[in-house]
């Protein structure tokens, strides 16, 4: 649980930190609802065999395709995030469980940067029952659906609904969300995808 609230508040500040350094793409974007829920459905309470260690990620009803490269904490004890030369890469923290493991399964994306669109532009979209599909190292792949979307005011983060002990394996993808603050040259708010395997 305190790797778990250490990851929470490092997200946080890479969270800052990332809209801080990057500018929306897309200024004139329409926010999404603050949730999206569907009914809760049950999910295997039991880890997914196979090699956790994930290598990519697929989520068809948004076209997103990328690898996924791993996310430790730098010295300062923030979060890495994936390497903003390239948007389109998403990242997977390695300080939590893997791909299938019981408990959260964090993946970071941008939303965007200065000059295109990331890998998370359109998290928003998704929808209860859509599809996740994560890729492992040992070529098996796990599935995840969507339960709900959420945003959250950056300071009011949800810290245990997303890092907290779950007793199956569940997802969450965290990007940025709301509108940009140009003066603060950040997001408001966070956007956060739960889901769990199937």
């Amino acid at each position: 649980m305190r790797a778990a609230l250490l990851a929470a508040w490092c997200i946080l500040l890479v969270s800052a930190i990332g809209s801080a350094v990057f500018g929306p793409a897309d200024a004139d974007s329409t926010p999404p609802p603050t949730a999206v829920a569907g009914p809760v459905q049950p999910g295997p309470a039991t880890a997914a065999p196979g090699d956790p260690h994930p290598i990519g990620i697929a989520i068809p009803a948004i076209r997103v395709a990328s690898t996924l490269v791993p996310l430790g904490l730098n010295a300062d004890g923030t979060v890495q995030v994936p390497p903003i030369e390239k948007p389109a890469q998403a990242g997977w923290y390695d300080g939590g469980p893997g791909a299938g493991e019981v408990g959260p399964f964090v993946v970071l994306g941008h939303v965007d940067s200065y000059t295109e669109a990331g890998v998370f532009y359109r998290l928003r979209d998704l929808r209860p029952g859509d599809q996740i599909r994560i890729d492992r190292r040992d070529g098996s792949r796990v599935t995840y659906v969507v339960d709900r979307v959420e945003r959250f005011a950056k300071d009011r983060f949800p810290t245990e609904a997303v890092y907290g002990d779950v007793a199956r394996p569940e997802i969450r993808l965290i990007t940025c969300g709301g509108s940009f603050d140009e003066t603060r040259r950040s997001y408001e708010d966070n956007l956060v995808v739960f889901g769990h395997l199937v």
